[in-house]
Parts: C-alpha cells; sequence; structure tokens
C-alpha cells in the first residue's frame, strides 16, 4: 500500500474527526467561503441529476445536500468517524433513506461499473491525497461518471504563498474564543511562528516546480507511530485541464474558490460574516470573482473542475 494511502487512513480516522469537519463551517470563513461556492456550483449542474457518487464526502455536507435535492447518494470515505458523524446529521435531515454509506479509500473503485452514477463530485481536495495515484484516481473518477465530474484538488499556484505566510489560517478564524483545537494552536502560537519565520527559496522553487507538499517527513512520523498531514500534490489549471480532456471529459470549466476573500483583512472578513445583508452581497460576489477563469489557480486551497462525460 502506498505511504500516502496509509497516511491518508491514520489522519482522517482520527476519533474527534468528523465532529470537527462538521463544525468548519461555523469555524473557518474560508470554508464558508469555499462551501458556498461549492454549493452554488453543484446547484447549477443538478439537471437531469438522479445518482450521484461523492468521494471522499466527509461528515456529509455535500451528500445531505443533495439527498435533500432528491438524489440518490453513494457517500464514499475512507474514515469511520466522518461516516458515523454523516450518519448521524443525515438521521436528523431526514435523508438516511436515500443516502448508501462505504467506507472505503478513492485508490480503489474497482467495485463500481462504468458510468454507474450520473454524477461524481468529489470535493476538498482527497484526490490530491492519493500520490502518487491522483491521475489514475481522476480516471476512476470520471469512468464511473455517466453525464459531469466535479471536484476539487490543492491548487499549486493557490498553495505557494502559504510558503510565506505561516499565519494564513488566522486570517479565516470567525471567532478567536472558539474551542476548536486548531483555533487555539493558531491564536496561541500566532507571534512565535512570525518570529520563528525564515523564507525558504529553495523549497518553494521545488514545490513550484514538482507540486509536492510533504514526503519523507511525513512518512518518517507515520513510522513513529504519528498522524501526519498527508502528502499532497497540488496542481495547475492546465495541467489538470489536459488530465481531464485525455478522459474524454468536455466542456470543462475551472475556478477558484476563496480567490477574492484570501485578499480581505480578517477584522473586515468577520464584520462581513456577523452581518447578514453584507454577507450575503459578499458571498455573491465572490463567486462571480472566483468563477472568472484568469483567477482559477489563486483559489484559496483548491482549484475546482467541471466537466462533461
Amino acid at each position: 500500500m502506498d505511504y500516502s494511502r496509509k497516511i491518508a487512513e491514520r489522519q482522517w480516522n482520527l476519533p474527534d474527526k468528523g465532529e470537527l469537519e462538521s463544525r468548519r463551517e461555523a469555524t473557518y470563513i474560508d470554508d464558508i467561503i469555499q462551501k458556498d461556492h461549492l454549493q452554488r456550483k453543484l446547484l447549477e449542474n443538478l439537471d437531469g441529476i438522479k445518482t450521484v457518487f461523492d468521494g471522499g464526502a466527509g461528515s456529509g455536507r455535500f451528500s445531505i445536500l443533495l439527498a435533500k435535492m432528491g438524489c440518490r447518494v453513494t457517500h464514499y470515505d475512507i474514515s469511520q468517524s466522518m461516516i458515523d458523524k454523516a450518519k448521524e446529521l443525515a438521521e436528523k435531515a431526514g435523508v438516511t433513506e436515500r443516502i448508501t454509506f462505504v467506507k472505503g479509500a478513492l485508490e480503489d473503485l474497482s467495485h463500481y461499473a462504468d458510468r454507474s452514477f450520473d454524477l461524481v463530485i468529489s470535493f476538498d481536495a482527497p484526490i490530491s491525497y492519493t500520490y502518487p495515484n491522483q491521475e489514475r484516481v481522476i480516471g476512476e473518477l470520471v469512468r464511473i461518471a455517466r453525464k459531469k465530474i466535479m471536484f476539487s484538488v490543492s491548487s499549486r499556484l493557490g498553495s505557494l504563498p502559504y510558503l510565506c505566510n505561516p499565519i494564513q489560517k488566522n486570517q479565516f478564524i470567525l471567532d478567536e474564543e472558539s474551542d476548536d483545537p486548531f483555533v487555539l494552536w493558531c491564536v496561541t502560537n500566532r507571534d512565535k511562528m512570525v518570529s520563528g519565520f525564515r523564507f525558504d527559496k529553495q523549497n518553494a522553487e521545488r514545490v513550484a516546480s514538482d507540486g509536492l507538499l510533504g514526503g519523507q517527513q511525513e512518512i518518517d512520523e507515520y513510522e513513529r507511530g504519528g498522524a501526519p498531514w498527508c502528502i499532497t500534490y497540488t496542481f495547475l489549471p492546465d495541467e489538470l485541464e489536459k488530465i481531464l480532456q485525455g478522459y474524454g471529459v468536455r466542456n470543462i470549466q475551472l475556478s477558484g474558490p476563496g480567490a477574492y476573500g484570501r485578499t480581505i483583512p480578517r477584522d473586515i472578513l468577520v464584520r462581513l460574516m456577523n452581518d447578514p445583508e453584507q454577507k450575503k452581497d459578499f458571498l455573491d460576489f465572490c463567486y462571480r470573482f472566483d468563477s472568472n477563469p484568469y483567477v482559477c489557480g489563486m483559489g484559496k486551497d483548491n482549484l475546482l473542475a467541471v466537466g462533461e462525460i
């Protein structure tokens, strides 16, 4: 088994993952912006869609939404804690009978026949965590799609600024008094992260060239019994488009959820999120700006692709 899969299984199966992931839109502003963009794009593409495969479905943010829209959804995830949380939320939403929950890794979709689902989605970059198998995984997701495919991957151009911004997540904390452990860590360690930062040009050049975040350090931590963040492959827009074209996907649209929001200071973002009228107008404009193909590579974390089979 590839290390990326083993690391992903350990990372996403941490006991608190399901609960923490289900609260991201109540915790982080970038998640609010990104999920809003994905939801809008998804709702624009549901004509004629009855069956959906949600790969890396997490705590059910989109599988539950699609079930509410009348779709039959296969909720597929590597994490049992995520699936358990998704089942809980689906039951509260009254849509359990329209969702089939399956535990599995995206690297193995062999048990699904060609063109099994009208729509195949995979959001929040689980494809990028399957390195070195990311292109084959994309091909498998395309293979089981009958009409449309929608997925987001980690964006290379969107990720590179992080290498010069160790406190980038602080910009998007909705409430610094939150009991979320990562919020507490970000707030507590902010000054230390700034004072200890040194730009590593060689590393930035390497990531710009090969697109890989992580590697031997994560493997070593895993072998010591830790649960490191997943080794991540980041895509360039033209690279992703070429891969999809190679698998026969047509009418490809690329966008960069979060490109506009990342330019705005936290104080302003918090004010916008706490004012319902301004929040609506802001999210409307974010969607318009982030859908422009000229900024698709500069999404906050993700590069979103939509295409027809």
